[in-house]
Formats: structure tokens, C-alpha cells, sequence
């Protein structure tokens, strides 16, 4: 991958240059069945939102400020007695970006997010799906600059999808690498 201009932002690089790349690499005949990422989103799931009910508007609260819109409230799909969720309890946050929030959101994650994990060598291969999705996990929400660490009741995690329309792996993966993505050297 070619060192990218600064002023570029990840959009324009796409358009201008990985497109053009994933034509020639992929054999696509057509520019719109190039795979492109279609929507991001960020999930938390709280399963301590059973027991105390200030945690969800707190997370709500961190969440909105990381990714710029507001969440929704995730509920429990099927009751589990063992560990005493009832259907329709609410156990999660989750915000859905498309549009400029989702490529602002996807340059701050390549550009700034992944190279201030700790002990980084690489996402591995295996977060990509069948369908050529990116599924990260991270176990701290303040790698995110947004975040004060002053300001935090918890530690938690948080996981996000990258969605793409592509319809392979091998799609996906080249599609992520073209981006700039870093993945483990096999």
C-alpha cells in the first residue's frame, strides 16, 4: 500500500485510488460491484444493567460522545433464568453510523485507534467473516480519545462491525487492507 496524502481523507482515498486497485486485483468489470463499506456499528453489551439501572444511560452517554450519535437501548430477545434476564430487559447499547459519521468514524479507527492499542502486531485474519464483514473487540473503551479517564465509572468493552457489501472474504480482506488496515503477518 502507497503512503496516502495527509489532506486526503479516507473517502477521497478510496474513491481515487483503492477503487481502481480492487478492479484490477478482484477482475470486476463493473464499478459498482467494487465492495465498499456500507455501515459501522458499535456495540456494548452490559449485562450488569440487570441488577443497577444507572449503568445504561452511562454507557449511552459514553458511546454517544466516541462515535457523535446518539445510541438506542438493546433489549433481551429470549428470557434466560440462570442468569435472571427476562425477555425485553434491557442489556445493551448500540449505534448504527452510515454516511460522513461512518467515514469520519472508520478514518479516527484506522488512523488513530489501532495504533494506540497496547502490544498491537496485528488484527488477526480471522475477524473477517464468510460475507467479508470486520469484526473488532476492544476491551477498553478509553483507547478512544473522547473518552476523560476521570470521568469513567468502569472499564468496559466494546465491539465493532465493519459491513461492507463485499461478498467473499477474500473480498473483504483485500478491501480492508487496500484501507490500511494492519493485519497479522502469517
Amino acid at each position: 500500500m502507497r503512503k496516502q496524502n495527509i489532506t486526503m481523507t479516507l473517502k477521497d482515498y478510496y474513491n481515487q485510488e483503492v477503487k481502481k486497485k480492487l478492479m484490477s486485483d478482484l477482475k470486476i468489470g463493473n464499478i459498482m460491484a467494487v465492495p465498499k463499506v456500507v455501515k459501522i456499528v458499535v456495540n456494548v453489551g452490559a449485562g450488569e444493567a440487570i441488577t443497577s439501572k444507572g449503568v445504561l444511560d452511562k454507557i449511552k452517554e459514553q458511546i454517544a460522545i466516541i462515535t457523535g450519535q446518539n445510541p438506542v437501548i438493546t433489549r433481551a430477545r429470549i428470557s434466560v433464568s440462570a442468569f435472571k434476564l427476562r425477555k425485553g430487559t434491557p442489556i445493551g447499547v448500540k449505534v448504527t453510523l452510515r454516511g460522513k459519521k461512518m467515514d469520519s468514524f472508520l478514518e479516527k479507527l484506522i488512523k488513530v485507534i489501532i495504533p494506540r492499542l497496547r502490544d498491537f502486531r496485528g488484527i488477526a485474519e480471522k475477524t473477517i467473516d464468510q460475507h467479508g464483514n470486520l469484526n473488532i473487540g476492544f476491551s477498553e473503551q478509553i483507547i478512544f480519545p473522547e473518552i476523560e479517564f476521570d470521568k469513567i465509572d468502569k472499564i468496559r468493552g466494546l465491539e465493532v462491525t465493519v459491513v461492507t457489501n463485499a461478498r467473499s472474504y477474500e473480498n473483504g480482506k483485500k478491501l480492508f487492507e487496500l484501507l490500511g488496515i494492519p493485519f497479522k503477518k502469517s
